[in-house]
Parts: structure tokens; C-alpha cells; sequence
């Protein structure tokens, strides 16, 4: 099974390496969480370059950033996309466009199944759920585990609509919002609402 092209591998090593600089290994654990995961999911998709940096690339920044809250909200969000995409394909019913609640045909940009939003659901709490057993040393006034859990997997799953909302408005209306660049801007979205959530707390 061949997860990763040439290039996606070369990208794969880079968000590592800065994952490492920034967490080591407990970085990584979380990192493997999402990809194995969603790669599992996704067993026939080879990820390029593009989708790496894509999924990958803001928890990169995070890292070296020393964010872990980031971090953990950038993993959350693409996890939640992805398994979203891929526990939806399996649904009986057609997705729904998010805007108007029309259905339309399987993998149009923008329809969401409730099978495939449970499962983003889901895979947005699986990983905050790792993000926080994970014996990582939040510091004082660090948010309770419980309360940091919540805001992880809500900052994913917000983070998965919004590629959803993005899908259907705007990709594709101009040649740089394509599939990759919503999906970055996705985990943009969970890694600065998990921040503003602790933040909140804090």
C-alpha cells in the first residue's frame, strides 16, 4: 500500500521534522494519530505533496511556533475532514449541499452525509483525545484536560464545516481556492479557534 508519493514523502519528512523540533516524540505520536488514521480510512488515495502541506502544514508552523494548542487543533480540523470524506463515501443516502440542504451527487464540493459529519465528529474527538492523554506539560494556568479535550474537538470539527461552507461557495471560483487551499484554510480555522478557546479559559 503506497500512502505517499515521492514528493508527498519529501513534504511528510519536512512536517516531521519540524513536528520533532517543536514536540519531539510526543509531536509525532499525535502527527502518526491523524495520518495513520486517516490514511487507514483512505486506503486506495496516494497523498502528493500538495495534500501534505495542506493537511500538515499549519501544524508544522505550530510547532515550530511552540504552540501545542495549534497543533492540536490543526491535526484536529484535517482529521475531521478526512475521515468526514471517507466515512461519508460509505453512506446510503446522497449528501446534502451545506448551503441550501439540497442533495447532490457523492463527492460535489460543499454536500455533507450525516454519516460522514459523525464520523468527522468522531475523528475530530479521537484526536483531541490524544492531544491531551499525551503527558505534554501545558504549564501554569494550563485549561483542565476535560475542558481542553472540548475545545480541541469542537475547534476540529468547526474547522471541518467550514471546509464544507468553503466548498460550496467559494472553491473553484477563482484558480487558486482549489481542494488543497481549502483544506489548508480549514486547519487555519481549528488551529486559531482551539488557541482563542484556552485563551478564553485562560
Amino acid at each position: 500500500m503506497k500512502w505517499l508519493t515521492g514528493r508527498g514523502a519529501a513534504a511528510a519528512l519536512a512536517v516531521g521534522l519540524a513536528t520533532v523540533w517543536g514536540f519531539g516524540w510526543r509531536g509525532v505520536v499525535l502527527l502518526l494519530a491523524f495520518f495513520v488514521s486517516s490514511s487507514l480510512l483512505s486506503a486506495k488515495t496516494t497523498r502528493n505533496e500538495r495534500q501534505v502541506i495542506a493537511n500538515g502544514g499549519v501544524a508544522a508552523l505550530a510547532a515550530l511556533a511552540g504552540s501545542w494548542t495549534a497543533f492540536a487543533g490543526a491535526l484536529a480540523a484535517a482529521t475531521a475532514d478526512t475521515w468526514a470524506s471517507e466515512i461519508g463515501r460509505r453512506s446510503r443516502t446522497p449528501p446534502r449541499l451545506i448551503t441550501t440542504g439540497q442533495p447532490v451527487p457523492a463527492g460535489t464540493d460543499g454536500g455533507m452525509t450525516v454519516l460522514g459529519t459523525a464520523g468527522g465528529v468522531v475523528g475530530a474527538g479521537f484526536l483531541a483525545g490524544f492531544s491531551v492523554l499525551l503527558p505534554r506539560v501545558m504549564g501554569p494556568g494550563s485549561a483542565h484536560p476535560g475542558w481542553l479535550w472540548a475545545v480541541i474537538a469542537v475547534a476540529g470539527a468547526l474547522g471541518m464545516v467550514l471546509d464544507s461552507l468553503l466548498g460550496a461557495t467559494l472553491q473553484g471560483k477563482t484558480r487558486w481556492l482549489d481542494n488543497d487551499a481549502v483544506n489548508l484554510l480549514a486547519t487555519l480555522a481549528g488551529a486559531a479557534l482551539a488557541t482563542a478557546g484556552v485563551a478564553l479559559h485562560r
